[in-house]
């Protein structure tokens, strides 16, 4: 807090004033107590955590939501071993921003060739509204069912190009997420298998809710 000296003035009244000819020092007015009052208030209210007027300079968005480029990324596969089966690939992100807010569900697209399609939220997930604090985690899971094999040995066509197999399967190289109220995304390569369809080229895969790690 900044302290506001006062220094009390004497009244001089110059050559004219001569031995036992000085004025008694006049008692201060109620305006004037008033006023130094006023300014002694203004000081300690001015920036008081240092006088930058920072207020202690936290850095916290309160209910904003979290960010991509503020986030730590973990994959953690348990791919389908054959066509027809079921496989999962669960994304932990870890906050490494300020505290903030994951809310309903990712938006994921999966990226096979010339085709990106988007993932659909699992129907029977109840959302939830997450507070992160710092270093704190979350995860959300895409399942998916493993489509078939080309027959060359590798999952897909052979060129990768038309993002589909010969058995309609998605050739997936990549998944692509952002968060909710966030336009940035991040992106991770797929290496667990085709994509099964269910017609008109939707994978026969969905995406759960935010959820917090180890629920």
């Amino acid at each position: 807090m900044r302290t506001t000296q006062f220094v009390e003035s004497t009244e001089s009244t110059g050559p004219a004033a001569s031995a036992g000819s000085v004025r008694p020092a006049q008692p201060a007015t109620a305006a004037a107590v008033v006023l130094a009052a006023a300014l002694l208030l203004s000081a300690c209210g001015d920036g008081g955590s240092g006088g930058d007027g920072s207020g202690g300079g936290t850095d916290d968005r309160g209910d904003a939501a979290c960010r991509v480029a503020e986030v730590g990324v973990g994959v953690e596969p348990s791919p389908a071993p054959a066509a027809g089966d079921t496989g999962t690939v669960s994304v932990t992100l870890t906050n490494r921003g300020p505290s903030c807010v994951l809310h309903g569900f990712p938006t994921v697209t999966l990226n096979a060739g010339d085709a990106s399609v988007r993932v659909p939220r699992e129907e029977a997930a109840t959302p939830q509204r997450l507070t992160l604090g710092k270093q704190d985690t979350a995860s959300f899971t895409v399942a998916y069912v493993r489509g078939g094999d080309d027959g060359t040995g590798e999952p897909g066509d052979a060129d990768g190009t038309s993002g589909t197999d010969a058995t309609g399967g998605l050739t997936v190289r990549s998944v692509e997420f952002a968060l909710p109220d966030d336009a940035s995304t991040h992106r991770f390569p797929w290496s667990y298998g085709t994509v099964a369809t269910k017609g008109e080229g939707r994978p026969d895969a969905t995406v759960g809710a935010f959820q917090r790690a180890g629920d």
